[in-house]
């Protein structure tokens, strides 16, 4: 990450004094997906459902000034991405994923999520309106003492039970911290040590029993790192690649296929570019993958999420 850009993040701080932001995009012409994506944010889908669908990553970043920018980028020699319109939110330094959801009576669409500023945690809950597309982002902070955090990911099983909800934050320290999100707080689930040399990470597993982690290191090896819902029970590493990842700060997944395939887009925020890899269902070593080569995209933010619905549960290991 550029220092540059870290310094404006941390210096809009104070736009969360009172705990709330508001904005709204112009959107006359919202992305056509949106309407295909709100119903499914609607209803819910299965696992084989929702690996039928067609292949692409959907991919948000935030810029130093706070305006959000995303993308539906579709595998191909090279990629092919399509911007949405962009819309107004705030500096972050990391965010977890954006979930795409509706309340119970279907009457509000909005996303939510997790991201750092500073040294603070805040959840997100950000509306869409479903005739412009525009979107009104809100925050609360849920927490402090975040500043040694390098990068935050989230899962979200919601199948069936037992769901979860955790939130990963990898910490300077070099140990990878596991949060539970019980109501409107989370509970802390210890730690991990052996960490220190990752910097990038994403979920590509949701279950009941697990949810694997795809993390990359300074060196350039990538791994996927499987971490039991049970509290007691360490994290089992596979190396996928020893070298080829050193450049990316921040990785986004995507399911792809009906035997858990995934789309991996990794992204250089020295560079502000990104590059697309379809991965096989991850197997250690084993795991086959393709280079599909650099998105047509200006990926110019402090942080890199992946957006995606509710219901849509990665399976990728």
């Amino acid at each position: 990450m550029k220092l540059q850009r870290f310094a404006l993040a941390l210096a809009g701080a104070g736009l969360f004094a009172a705990t709330a932001v508001s904005g709204s995009a112009v959107a006359a012409e919202p992305n056509p997906n949106l309407t295909d994506k709100i119903a499914k944010a609607k209803g819910k889908f299965t696992t084989k459902a929702a690996a039928a669908e067609p292949c692409a990553s959907w991919v948000g970043w935030v810029q130093p000034t706070g305006l959000a920018q995303h993308a539906d980028i579709t595998p191909a020699k090279p990629p092919t991405a399509e911007p949405w319109e962009d819309f107004q939110f705030v500096g972050a330094r990391s965010s977890g994923t954006w979930y795409l959801a509706a309340n119970n009576s279907a009457t509000r669409v909005y996303f939510y999520g997790l991201f750092l500023q500073g040294g603070n945690l805040y959840r997100h809950t950000s509306y869409v309106n479903e005739d412009t597309g525009a979107i009104t982002p809100s925050a609360t902070k849920v927490g402090s003492g975040w500043t040694s955090f390098k990068t935050i990911a989230t899962s979200n099983y919601s199948f069936a039970a037992p769901r979860h909800a955790h939130l990963y934050g990898l910490n300077s320290n070099g140990s990878l911290y596991r949060y539970a999100q019980i109501g409107a707080g989370f509970k802390a689930l210890g730690s991990f040590p052996g960490f220190r040399s990752f910097k990038a990470m994403t979920v590509i597993s949701e279950t009941p029993t697990y949810d694997t982690l795809l993390m990359t290191t300074t060196a350039g090896a990538i791994y996927t790192v499987r971490i039991p819902v049970a509290a007691t029970t360490k994290p089992v590493l596979k190396l996928v690649r020893s070298t080829g990842f050193a450049a990316y700060e921040a990785l986004t997944a995507h399911g792809c296929g009906t035997r858990g395939g995934s789309l991996i887009v990794g992204v250089d925020h020295d560079t502000d570019t990104g590059h697309q890899f379809a991965f096989s269902k991850f197997n250690g070593a084993a795991t086959a993958m393709t280079a599909y080569g650099k998105v047509p995209a200006v990926f110019n933010g402090t942080t890199t999420a992946p957006f995606t619905t509710h219901y849509d549960q990665l399976v990728g290991e």
